[in-house]
């Protein structure tokens, strides 16, 4: 099966709610706060739900680099906006390689079926 633009925007999605079920792991501050923890728990259970929809049809090894590569750069992303952490030189090394790691495998490889 070919993916489509609803594959890819489940991917989105899957992302989208792991990225607020990580902010509010943050938030749930070790899980002694009821609601951040239970949001958190909502999303992380929405995030798989639509990861495995995109599974349907985008192979599992490209749509988890994907999920799990912009997840890291979106949260490292968060951490520095909002909870005001900061990265050092080696930590943005790292995380521009995750992304030049995940635009390879969606520009050149054959598995990423474009």
């Amino acid at each position: 099966m070919k993916p489509t633009l609803f594959h890819y925007g489940a991917l989105g999605a899957a992302i989208i709610c792991e990225l607020i079920g990580t902010t509010l792991l943050q938030k749930s501050e070790q899980f002694t706060r009821f609601a951040p923890t239970l949001f958190m728990i909502l999303f992380f259970a929405g995030s798989f739900f639509f990861l495995s929809h995109a599974l349907k049809a985008i192979p599992i090894g490209v749509a988890y680099a994907v999920w799990a590569g912009a997840g890291i750069v979106l949260t490292a992303v968060i951490g520095v906006t909002v909870f005001r952490q900061t990265l050092d030189v080696a930590a943005i090394a790292g995380i521009a390689m995750i992304v030049g790691g995940v635009v390879m495998v969606n520009a050149f490889s054959n598995s990423a079926m474009h």
